[in-house]
């Protein structure tokens, strides 16, 4: 069983930035996935982005495209996110998910979810 730790999230003004960690725990399979999923109040968990372990291939949610930064520290088993440019919309709690994603991180599969960490944009 995978599990997933994320830290990091918080308020900043509009403009600002933050940068997100997750921490797995036990087994990942090559040819998953791994990255980072939002809910905004209301609305429906849709994918930021996410990066292959399998090819190292990297997508991206359009709106977040040239602002947000995945990478990974496979050493460590963390996968970090760099947030700059925040916008009042990016305000979601941000989960760490590990399975099937693909372009435009549309997540197919999800088989482990981090617990979720707020990141509010103040405008």
């Amino acid at each position: 069983e995978v599990q997933l730790v994320e830290s990091g999230g918080g308020l900043v003004q509009a403009g600002g930035s933050l940068n997100l960690s997750c921490a797995a725990s036990g087994f990942i399979a090559d040819d998953y996935a791994i990255g980072w999923v939002r809910q905004a109040p209301g609305k429906e968990r849709k994918g930021v982005s996410c990066i292959s372990r399998s090819d190292g291939s990297i997508y991206y949610q359009d709106s977040v495209k040239g602002r947000f930064t995945i990478s990974s520290d496979n050493a460590k088993n963390t996968v970090y996110l760099q947030m700059n440019s925040l916008k009042p919309e990016d305000t979601a709690v941000y989960y760490c998910a590990v399975g099937g994603c693909t372009y435009g991180s549309s997540w197919y599969a999800v088989y482990s979810w981090g617990q979720g960490t707020q990141v509010t944009g103040a405008s």
